[in-house]
C-alpha cells in the first residue's frame, strides 16, 4: 500500500496523471471523461498496459485535484490506476466527487476491499484470470458488495481464460448481480475469437474492446 502508516496522507493522493479523453471501456464508452490515474499497484498482471503508474507521480491535495477536474466540461470522472484503493484517501475522494455532483466510476483490480466505496460510485471491478498471473489475488468477498449499477470485467488472454471466466460467471451468478464484461487481452487474443466463443455459448455478458486503443494505440494518457 502506497500510504503505509503515514497519517498525513489521508487528505492527499499520489497521482501519475490527470487527463481528459473519451471513455474507452464500460457503460459510458465514448463519453468525454476526466481520468484521475493514481500511482501504485500491488498487482503485476502480465498484460498490464499502465506499468508507468507503478511508481513515481506526485502528491496532490484533494482541492488541487478538484481545480483540475473543474477545467473540463463534463460530469463524468473515472478514478483509475494503478490500483486506486491502495491509497488511504481514495474512498474519501470518491465521496467528495459524488457530493460535487459528478458521475463517478472506479476502476479497481479486485484485490482490495471495496466495501467502503460510496454506493453512488460505479465500480468496474476486475476478476483476474489465470492468464493475468494474479488469479490468486482475487478477493471474491467483493462480489457481495456489487450493485446492479456496477460491472465485473474479465480480461481474457486465451481459451483457458475464457472457460475459466465462464465457470466463474456461473459459479457466482454474476450476471444476476450486475453487468459482466468479457474483454480480449490486446494483442494476445484476437477479438473475433472471443466474440465467437461468447455467441457459441450464449453467455449473458457484454463483449468489450478498448475504444481508446483503436483510436490512439498504446499512447499513455489517452
Amino acid at each position: 500500500m502506497i500510504d503505509g502508516s503515514n497519517k498525513l496522507n489521508v487528505d492527499r493522493l499520489r497521482i501519475t496523471e490527470i487527463f481528459y479523453s473519451l471513455q474507452g471501456e464500460s457503460k459510458t464508452m465514448g463519453i468525454p471523461t476526466v481520468f484521475v490515474r493514481l500511482t501504485g499497484c500491488p498487482l503485476r498482471c502480465r498484460y498490464c498496459d499502465t506499468e508507468y503508474a507503478f511508481t513515481g507521480g506526485r502528491w496532490w491535495d484533494l482541492s488541487e485535484i478538484d481545480r483540475v477536474i473543474q477545467q473540463y466540461s463534463t460530469e463524468f470522472v473515472t478514478i483509475t490506476g494503478g490500483e486506486p484503493l491502495a491509497q488511504r484517501a481514495c474512498p474519501e475522494f470518491l465521496v467528495r466527487l459524488c457530493d460535487q455532483g459528478y458521475q463517478v466510476s472506479l476502476e479497481t483490480g479486485g484485490a482490495m476491499d471495496v466495501s467502503a466505496v460510496d454506493p453512488r460510485v460505479i465500480k468496474v471491478m476486475d476478476i483476474k484470470t489465470p492468464g493475468s498471473g494474479e488469479e490468486s489475488k482475487n478477493r471474491y468477498r467483493n462480489i457481495e458488495h456489487l450493485k446492479p449499477q456496477d460491472q465485473v470485467k474479465f480480461v481474457i488472454c486465451d481459451r483457458e481464460d475464457y472457460l475459466w471466466g465462464r465457470d466463474k460467471l456461473i459459479e457466482f451468478e454474476l450476471d444476476k448481480r450486475c453487468e459482466v464484461l468479457f474483454s480480449p487481452s490486446y494483442p494476445q487474443l484476437d477479438a473475433s475469437k472471443l466474440a465467437d466463443w461468447i455467441l457459441e455459448d450464449q453467455l449473458k455478458v457484454r463483449f468489450q474492446i478498448q475504444l481508446h486503443k483503436l483510436l490512439w494505440g498504446e499512447v499513455p494518457g489517452r
